[in-house]
């Protein structure tokens, strides 16, 4: 039994929360440079030029890529051979979180509930997915989420009889349905499968997979291509203005399900879908 102490926990997180808001992952970096030159149109070009210049004073000025600095989502894979010590586990998850977005003087949004809408003023709490896991360390993923691409997800209960084509058309109306509202390129977090709640996770955990990780499942991975290729041949385009690069990967992930139904949910990422991840 390792023991570890929430002060760890703290401090992983609040590093991993400015990280996240303040450095693109570098795949993700690569697509945005490899669009720009790929661009043929004026104006696309230039958008995707401007989003480069971005990243770029982002790093240079130690300020965040957006400024929409998003709601914390935070994925623990705790290791059963782990004994936490020194205090309580989720509040540990939110004082990093609320110490990281105080320190990183990052943007504060969330609400304490949903009508009456008082600012936490601290960004807390965080969304936290926690799986026990084999082994003696806490792998920490923080995924923090803007709402423009948010607001613009959505989820639908297919039968068992819904085909291939029906799932693809599906992935393809949400994304005609978002258009640029939320600031592509995009990457397309897909769940298929488990229940109502369960696929909409599968969905935004696939967010924090790496844009060149294609599916191991054959039939998952032609779909994420086939699905990538009609996308980018809508052209809505960078912010919406029309080009080549509406998105820069679909990434579906999948899990078994009920014999009655087929979930399936799309969670949209803006261009600067972040994550960063530390394991303690």
């Amino acid at each position: 039994m390792r023991e570890i102490d929430v002060g760890e926990i703290i401090d992983a997180v609040e590093e991993l929360c400015i990280k996240a808001n303040k450095i693109l992952p570098d795949d993700l970096c690569g697509c945005i440079s490899c669009a720009e030159k790929a661009e043929t149109g004026e104006l696309p070009k230039k958008i995707m030029g401007t989003l480069l210049e971005n990243i770029d004073a982002a790093k240079e000025l130690d300020l965040p890529i957006c400024q929409d600095t998003g709601m914390a989502v935070i994925f623990c894979d705790v290791g059963q051979d782990v004994h936490i010590v020194g205090g309580d586990f989720e509040k540990a998850i939110n004082e990093g979180v609320s110490r990281g977005y105080t320190n990183g003087l990052l943007r504060k949004s969330i609400v304490r509930d949903p009508l009456c809408r008082e600012n936490t003023n601290d960004n807390t709490p965080a969304v936290i997915h926690t799986r026990i896991v084999s082994g003696d360390k806490i792998k920490l993923t923080v995924a923090p989420k803007g709402f423009g691409s948010e607001n613009m997800s959505r989820l639908k209960m297919f039968t068992p009889a819904a085909s291939k084509e029906d799932l693809m058309d599906f992935v393809l109306e949400t994304v005609k349905l978002a258009g640029g509202n939320p600031c592509p390129p995009m990457v397309i977090g897909v769940g298929f499968g488990g229940d109502f709640e369960y696929c909409a996770y599968l969905a935004k955990k696939a967010l924090c997979r790496p844009v060149s990780e294609r599916n191991e499942n054959p039939i998952y991975r032609e779909m994420e291509q086939e699905l990538l290729r009609r996308i980018n041949e809508t052209n809505i385009g960078p912010q919406g203005f029309g080009g080549k690069t509406t998105a820069f990967a679909v990434n579906i992930e999948t899990a078994p399900t009920h014999i009655a139904g087929l979930p399936a949910a799309v969670n949209i990422g803006c261009h600067v879908t972040r994550h960063a991840e530390k394991t303690i």
